[in-house]
């Protein structure tokens, strides 16, 4: 049972590469300047930090194969809100920029679909999603 488990822990692992991947690509097309992928700190991750002029954007990238159990937006609970704006600061602070004279914002990248197969998966791009 435990292989199992890693095995989809795996899948799922590559399968959110891949669409972070979608997502950099997709937004950059779109004239937004690539920052930094997966920035860690004790709160969480956050998958894409971009620059939309001088804004910097903070992405969440959320993939789901089709929407069974709802898509893709619907997975992003105000828990996982708050651990995103928490590891914002964070990433401010240690590029030395004060959150309250800074602009950002928070976005979302939704793609569901499958990312494997010749048809392109359906992007969903919604900014300022959260605040």
């Amino acid at each position: 049972m435990r292989w199992i488990a890693n095995k989809d822990k795996n899948y799922s692992n590559t399968h959110g590469q891949l669409a972070e991947q979608i997502a950099k690509e997709h937004i950059q097309e779109e004239g937004l300047i690539f920052i930094e992928q997966n920035f860690h700190s004790r709160w969480g991750e956050i998958d894409l930090i971009m620059k939309d002029n001088e804004v910097f954007v903070f992405i969440e990238v959320k993939y789901r194969k089709n929407t069974v159990f709802g898509g893709a937006i619907s997975a992003i609970s105000t828990k996982k809100q708050q651990k995103i704006i928490k590891t914002a600061a964070i990433y401010l602070q240690q590029h030395g920029l004060n959150e309250y004279n800074t602009a950002y914002r928070f976005d979302v990248v939704a793609i569901e679909g499958n990312i494997n197969s010749i048809a392109k998966p359906q992007i969903n791009w919604l900014k300022n999603a959260f605040n």
